[in-house]
């Protein structure tokens, strides 16, 4: 499976990199078996990358997956996690769940914001051990939206000087906005940006801002949320947009971008799952999975081959504006090694 340095970091990321948040019980348990076997699968299939956080399952997903990679070389995967959410033990021990953060795991601890540089280095130290691992590859500073500031004033100039003694090789910002990712693309030297649900089929507002300064600046993206919480896997009536039942409008324009796929044989999954690759400045997307069977199907859609004339057929229809860079043919330049190039219209 390709890979790409993450920005001037050198940190290399997978085309395809498996999101953990399934792996803390999000929405529904998992079994510890099922979650190693899904981490198992992965691998397998060639994914090198895997993304995970304390805020999933109150840490259940990093101690799965700090368990599911502890006999792979260290050197031979990346992992990311994030900052800005502290796990404090909750005083009434668990007697509840975590369902109203959606995880379905007990209440023992409750998170607490803190984008200080101190508790980065908390929340670093916190989650190396319970990954049982000696370093993460990239921190990135989760959902800052109601906290710019402390975050631009004091975690980022943590993680940097972190960076700069080499406890971490990458840092960077992950959130489903555009506008606060692009803020620090500007003002500060942060390697990537993990989008969630932001560069999708559906929509393409970061095209304004974000993407072309993270490509004038040498950055990378990371691109999560491609299928738009659900309604880009299977479009209908009750099928979920961001974690909510899919506004009527918005349910219109998937089923309108299935009834294209369609047309030209190709399942609205793997265009979904494609289609962000078109941007030079996207260095991998990031997929979920909590079987090994969701695994080998995302697999099975990244390689399918998507024809030029169903990218063509969206401008056509107006589900893409005509300047919206898409991918070349898949596999026309996988023997280079190299990202594959934006086709401009």
């Amino acid at each position: 499976m390709r890979t790409t340095g993450l920005g001037g970091s050198g940190v290399p990321v997978s085309e395809l990199a498996l999101g953990c948040a399934a792996l803390g019980n999000l929405f529904h348990p998992v079994t510890d078996e099922a979650a190693h076997a899904t981490v198992e699968a992965a691998w397998n299939a060639g994914v090198r990358t895997f993304d995970t956080a304390p805020h999933y399952g109150l840490g259940l997903s990093e101690r799965r997956l700090g368990a599911a990679l502890r006999d792979r070389p260290r050197d031979t995967y990346t992992l990311s996690t994030k900052v800005g959410r502290l796990l404090v033990p909750d005083p009434e021990g668990g007697a509840g769940d975590d369902l109203a953060h959606g995880f379905a795991v007990p209440a023992t601890h409750r998170r607490v914001w803190d984008f200080s540089a101190d508790g980065v280095l908390r929340s670093l130290e916190a989650s190396l051990e319970r990954l049982g691992l000696d370093r993460v590859d990239v921190a990135l500073l989760h959902d800052p939206d109601d906290h710019a500031d402390q975050a631009l004033r004091e975690a980022y100039p943590a993680l940097e000087r972190l960076r700069a003694e080499g406890v971490i090789g990458a840092i960077g910002v992950g959130m489903n906005q555009s506008a606060l990712p692009a803020r620090f693309l500007r003002e500060t030297d942060i390697d990537v940006v993990l989008l969630a649900g932001r560069y999708t089929l559906l929509e393409q507002d970061s095209l304004a801002e974000l993407l072309p300064e993270a490509a004038a600046r040498g950055r990378s993206v990371v691109i999560g949320g491609v299928f738009n919480s659900g309604l880009l896997t299977a479009p209908r009536p009750g099928a979920t947009y961001d974690y909510a039942p899919a506004p009527q409008p918005v349910l219109d324009r998937a089923l309108r971008l299935l009834a294209v796929c369609e047309r030209h044989g190709v399942p609205l999954r793997a265009a979904a799952l494609r289609f962000p690759f078109g941007h030079p400045a996207v260095a991998s997307v990031l997929s979920g999975a909590r079987s090994p069977e969701e695994v080998r199907d995302t697999v099975e859609q990244l390689r399918r081959p998507i024809p030029d004339t169903l990218w063509d057929e969206m401008r056509a229809e107006g589900l893409l504006h005509p300047d919206t860079p898409v991918p070349v043919p898949t596999g026309r330049a996988a023997s280079t090694g190299e990202p594959e190039p934006s086709k401009e219209p």
